[in-house]
């Protein structure tokens, strides 16, 4: 009796070429292969419209150009899927709008043990004259030093990572604008950072910058950068002191029920499907939990079994179970009889401290 041929699914993938070397490994090649999911590079060098066809389209690149390769590729084949839609994406390049999402989440009880822990983000503003740099005054309400100074626009180069902790104005010198002023929240030494992909979430614990008390801000000026407060806290951070801190109260995870509460809401509110969100857990304020930044289509190779997660997650995609359609006239990507996973949510949850 001859054997029924399976149907195959290709995933064309745009991707720079750090990006594609951390992210397509043999590994993940081989698994998706065995669950009959061929990922096809595509040549950016030749029109997007001449390849294929493929049946989803990943990709990390952006502008107009490739924009535009999407829309004349998705109107030539209509049933193709992209993950994820171009002006979606775009709104993570901004870090005022990139957080500005949060506020449109519901904060929704979790279960009875956490039903007080609550979400925001820290208190921030966009500076884009340089003479208001020094002028605190016209940085609104309870803004106070020290506070982190951003570049505005969040690219993923190398520029837009470049990150200052400013504890007075002489540390301003030589910051250029527009930038964003975010508050530095003492929490513990501790980051949090959910990755999501699709319905399924992981919360892992990462070391962060160490907190800043009254007394030590007292005898601290100007400003430093983040690679600089890495390197005069390694010593600090290699003692057994500071892993009993990691191990304490203060870094103990937060609870899932959020974590999957914030994940969903800002994959409803985005619409997007792959990213990771960074969460740090406010000490003063004790069960309150702040956002501090969104990242499309992080670095998953760094979480454990990542093969398997993306796997599934496409094997979905390409069944419709994550349905989607793009709209050639908007421009816009829109989810097709799905409300966003939010009620009766059947993804994959996962904490870890690894």
């Amino acid at each position: 009796m001859a054997e029924m041929k399976t149907k195959r699914f290709s995933i064309g993938y745009a991707l720079l070429s750090k990006k594609q070397k951390s992210f397509i490994q043999d590994s993940l090649v081989s698994l998706a292969k065995q669950r009959g999911i061929d990922l096809i590079k595509i040549d950016t060098d030749k029109p997007l419209a001449d390849q294929g066809p493929f049946d989803c389209l990943l990709h990390k690149l952006y502008g107009e150009e490739w924009r535009k390769q999407l829309q004349d590729y998705l109107v030539c084949n209509p049933s193709a899927i992209v993950i994820d839609s171009p002006e979606a994406i775009e709104r993570l390049h901004n870090r005022i709008s990139m957080l500005d999402v949060v506020s449109e989440i519901e904060q929704v009880n979790g279960d009875e043990s956490h039903e007080t822990a609550s979400f925001g983000v820290p208190k921030q503003i966009v500076i884009y004259e340089p003479e208001r740099l020094r002028d605190a005054k016209a940085w609104g309400e309870a803004l106070n030093f020290p506070v982190i100074a951003k570049p505005l626009v969040a690219d993923g180069s190398a520029k837009s990572h470049k990150m200052l902790l400013i504890f007075g104005t002489d540390g301003f010198d030589e910051l250029k604008t527009p930038t964003v002023l975010q508050e530095f929240v003492n929490h513990g030494g501790v980051i949090f950072k959910v990755y999501v992909v699709g319905k399924y979430v992981k919360c892992v614990k990462r070391k962060s910058l160490p907190d800043i008390s009254e007394e030590k801000l007292s005898s601290l000026n100007g400003s430093l950068s983040f690679s600089q407060i890495s390197n005069l806290t390694s010593d600090e951070r290699n003692d057994d002191k500071y892993y009993k801190m990691m191990d304490s109260e203060e870094a103990a995870m937060p609870p899932m029920s959020l974590i999957t509460n914030i994940a969903c809401g800002l994959r409803k509110a985005m619409k997007l499907h792959l990213f990771n969100f960074d969460v740090i857990r406010d000490t003063k304020a004790g069960n309150r939990y702040l956002v501090i930044d969104i990242n499309y289509f992080p670095g998953y190779a760094k979480m454990p079994g990542y093969e398997s997660v993306l796997t599934d997650f496409f094997w979905d995609v390409l069944n419709k179970k994550e349905a989607r359609s793009f709209n050639c006239e908007k421009e816009l990507m829109t989810l097709v009889g799905d409300n966003g996973g939010c009620d009766g949510e059947t993804g994959s949850h996962n904490v870890s401290s690894a």
